[in-house]
């Protein structure tokens, strides 16, 4: 073997190597990337919330939905990955200004906490699911019919536009 041949194998495997590694890492991206949806308690009135309210319930500055329940946000702990989003886009805060914002908003409300921490995604549509007046942001595919699907700002999950879109 010549070594033009040689330095032409060598440069046809360095370009496989390179795309293999690209896929690799746009694929490992796009996974990170994940859609939520606001899903509420069935029982709840309302099918739609505006930006503004969304982070007034998230922040703990709602603390009654207008048919009279009390209004508790369900979420995920805040230095979860998939939460990097709604630190980003509602809250404004990072992960630990949040578990101070947690701390102080359940402070005397135990028989009722202004915002619960869910383990998992099917934690969170299960507690959603079991407390009136719930409200929770959750991966688009861990919903099931035991809660509603919430439009924020007229717009559903999967929307272009919708504000917890992951791209």
């Amino acid at each position: 073997m010549t070594l033009k041949d040689r330095l032409l194998e060598i440069a046809l495997v360095s370009y496989r190597l390179l795309r293999a590694f690209a896929f690799v890492i746009i694929t490992a991206s796009l996974a990170l990337a994940r859609d939520l949806a606001l899903v509420s308690n069935k029982s709840n009135a309302f099918g739609e919330v505006t930006v503004a309210e969304l982070v007034k319930v998230c922040k703990a500055q709602s603390s009654r939905w207008p048919d009279g329940k009390p209004v508790t946000f369900v979420m995920r702990p805040p230095s979860a990955p998939e939460m990097k989003l709604v630190l980003e886009k509602i809250y404004g805060m990072s992960g630990s200004e949040v578990n101070g914002l947690i701390v102080t908003s359940n402070r005397g409300r135990l028989d009722h906490p202004a915002i619960v921490i869910a383990n998992s995604d099917d934690d969170l549509v299960n507690k959603v699911a079991s407390i009136p007046g719930a409200v929770g942001v959750v991966d688009v595919y861990s919903i099931n019919s035991s809660v509603s699907v919430i439009k924020i700002a007229g717009k559903l999950p999967l929307q272009q536009g919708y504000l917890l879109h992951g791209n």
